[in-house]
């Protein structure tokens, strides 16, 4: 499996002949280009135009976040994947409220069912979340019987204030306490820790649907208007509980972060570069873990459980097979 590469160090990177090269003061990091699949620039890091022709070549999206750790924009190579039948499939199914609303209420009720199983799953071992628990599944019947995508906004915005309050119970460490959600800047660590994981995951989906038919800028749950890309905001909300959400408990319950990887600045809390390191770190190790995939009988990555998602919806878009959204099961 090809990997994804994170630089968080300043430095240059280059082409060596059919290699990337990373010059980081007197250090030379040469990678294996057939190795990588997509690029995560968090550090100061020079490159020119042959470096990024030379990622081109290879179809390897580069993603830039800027000093807070905010994701900027990414470099996205010329499309190998064209397909005009999928570009007006998708905006059909935009254009078409009855067809566009049905694909936003798989997203969130995908999104609710997977908060509700890690909730189970920790109810299950002693932490009461009953009641928590019966309102996720009261939004779950609603999602499925909304008749507005803004209605399944205010159902998906509802069900998720629910489920981060239960972060008081299920995190060990009070300095990790839910209060209210806070972005732009994050006021607080659990914030901090939720703005960056989303952001990496947008980034990470949106690599992934590039490696697709399918166009990030048309979303169906978040609106494609002025924003660059809304469909991989979609997808995300599927995913955030097990790929961001369990990464996040599991570094706060180990007590893996120290105040040292926290820095305040501009009125906002942000991860230090030893605290980006060890969430990414988490991160890698979640995507890489494998289950039994129920319907293919064989071990698949929480990666390639992404792209079997992508799948699936592009198959929705061609009448293929109706879409279903990926639902947790363990």
């Amino acid at each position: 499996m090809k990997k994804r590469l994170y630089f968080l160090k300043s430095g240059t990177l280059e082409r060596e002949s059919n290699t990337l090269l990373f010059l980081a003061g007197d250090k030379k990091i040469f990678l294996p280009i057939k190795e990588i699949s997509s690029l995560y620039i968090f550090g100061e890091v020079n490159l020119n135009k042959r470096f990024l022709e030379f990622m081109t070549e290879n179809q390897v999206p580069i993603h830039f976040y800027n000093y807070y750790g905010y994701y900027s924009g990414s470099y996205l190579p010329r499309r190998a994947f064209n397909s005009g039948i999928v570009t007006l499939k998708q905006a059909e199914h935009y254009l078409d409220n009855k067809k566009r609303l049905f694909i936003a209420q798989q997203f969130v009720s995908g999104s609710v069912n997977n908060m509700k199983t890690i909730l189970n799953y920790y109810n299950n071992r002693g932490i009461d979340l009953d009641q928590e628990i019966k309102y996720l599944n009261d939004f779950f019947v609603k999602s499925k019987s909304s008749k507005e995508v803004n209605e399944l906004m205010g159902i998906e915005g509802n069900a998720k204030e629910i489920y981060y309050e239960c972060f008081n119970k299920l995190l060990k460490d009070p300095e990790y306490s839910y209060d209210m959600r806070s972005r732009r800047p994050p006021k607080t660590k659990l914030n901090t820790l939720l703005s960056f994981g989303n952001g990496l995951l947008y980034a990470t989906i949106l690599g992934e649907i590039y490696k697709t038919h399918l166009d990030p800028r048309i979303g169906y749950l978040h609106s494609t208007n002025s924003r660059k890309f809304s469909l991989n905001l979609d997808v995300s909300e599927l995913f955030k509980p097990f790929l961001v959400d369990r990464v996040i408990i599991s570094l706060v319950n180990k007590s893996m972060l120290s105040d040292g990887d926290y820095s305040s600045e501009l009125g906002g809390l942000y991860l230090t570069e030893s605290g980006k390191k060890k969430f990414l770190q988490e991160f890698e190790s979640r995507m890489s873990t494998t289950i039994t995939h129920r319907v293919l009988k064989r071990k698949i990555s929480y990666q390639g459980l992404v792209r079997i998602e992508l799948y699936k919806i592009e198959r929705h878009l061609l009448g293929d097979k109706l879409y279903s959204p990926f639902l947790m099961y363990w």
